[in-house]
């Protein structure tokens, strides 16, 4: 949604909230469609069936488990020339219902970019809504994130060597992870390099709840207060947090920035290094833009590479 766009609808919104009944009604059914309308959007990025497409010099692994759940399962993408140096972690969105690891968006163009280079690019699904919340979303994260650093010794590549990376949805769940890693640890995972948290509006889910959101922010989080800080990023940083990128698009009505703002400062006051970078890209696009040649890739290779500067050579 442009920024004009959302300038124009809140003046809409305000028009219909003066008066004018005989006008207001259909106003406001045309805003609850334009409303809906952006929902759809921000929910089904990644529930398209569009698939990955090979890649010359990747291998694929489908479907391993880490878990009894059917939605327990990732896929690994691994260099087939170079030698594997570090492990990249996706984790998709999709509102918390809906998604899937093989979705366009969320490999196509990472693949491209990183796996010829040495990374080994795991993308794992996670239970969803109704069968499981939030909150039990992220420990099937974590737990994922636990077997693949079991596992990345068999794909010739150091465990220790791994960063988490999450769109909306699951960018909320790796912030989650990432700002808490005791819920990490709880699963079985070690400790990993940082994360990069791609478009999330959940940053801060008590200011969110408590404000204006979508529909499906409420059939994810529900009314009750205590899960909503439960399953804050921003209510549960701690000074063991990861080192964190957070992207947000400046496209969305929503503003994502400015909780991203807010999340980096607090952070800064616990000691804890997150920086924002914001991106005139849709909500779609800051994540399939990621691989893209430009200074989006450019800004979290940047990032990858002050976690680990020998990484900049390959990047």
């Amino acid at each position: 949604m442009s920024p004009l766009f959302a300038r124009g609808l809140s003046a809409l919104m305000l028009f219909c909230g003066l008066g004018l009944p005989a006008q207001a009604g259909p106003l406001r059914d045309w805003l609850a469609e334009r409303r809906t309308a952006a929902e759809a959007e921000l929910a089904s990025d990644e529930a398209s069936g569009e698939p990955y497409s090979a890649v010359a010099g990747v291998r694929v692994l489908r479907d391993l488990a880490y878990g009894a759940s059917e939605r327990e399962r990732f896929d690994v993408y691994l260099p087939t020339q170079a030698s594997p140096r570090w492990v990249i972690v996706m984790v998709h969105g999709g509102a918390w219902r809906a998604g899937d690891k093989a979705a366009r968006p969320v490999v196509q163009n990472k693949v491209a970019r990183w796996v010829p280079r040495g990374a080994v690019l795991v993308s794992l699904n996670y239970p969803l809504l109704p069968e499981a919340g939030p909150l039990q979303q992220a420990q099937a994260v974590a737990r994922g994130l636990a077997a693949v650093q079991q596992r990345a010794k068999a794909w010739g590549v150091d465990a220790s060597q791994l960063v988490l990376i999450g769109h909306s949805a699951g960018a909320h769940l790796v912030a989650l992870l990432s700002a808490s890693p005791k819920l990490a640890q709880e699963a079985g995972a070690a400790p990993w390099l940082g994360s990069v948290v791609l478009d999330s509006a959940g940053l801060d889910m008590v200011g969110l709840m408590q404000g204006k959101h979508y529909r499906f922010h409420e059939r994810a989080f529900g009314a009750d207060p205590a899960y909503w800080q439960a399953t804050s990023p921003y209510h549960q940083l701690s000074r063991e947090a990861v080192p964190m990128l957070i992207t947000c698009s400046t496209e969305r009505a929503d503003q994502p920035c400015t909780a991203a703002q807010r999340f980096a400062s607090r952070a800064q006051t616990l000691g804890v290094p997150v920086s924002v970078k914001a991106a005139a890209l849709s909500h779609r696009q800051m994540n399939d833009a990621l691989g893209l040649p430009g200074a989006y890739t450019d800004t979290v290779e940047a990032f990858l590479s002050q976690l680990v500067p020998s990484w900049s050579a390959a990047l």
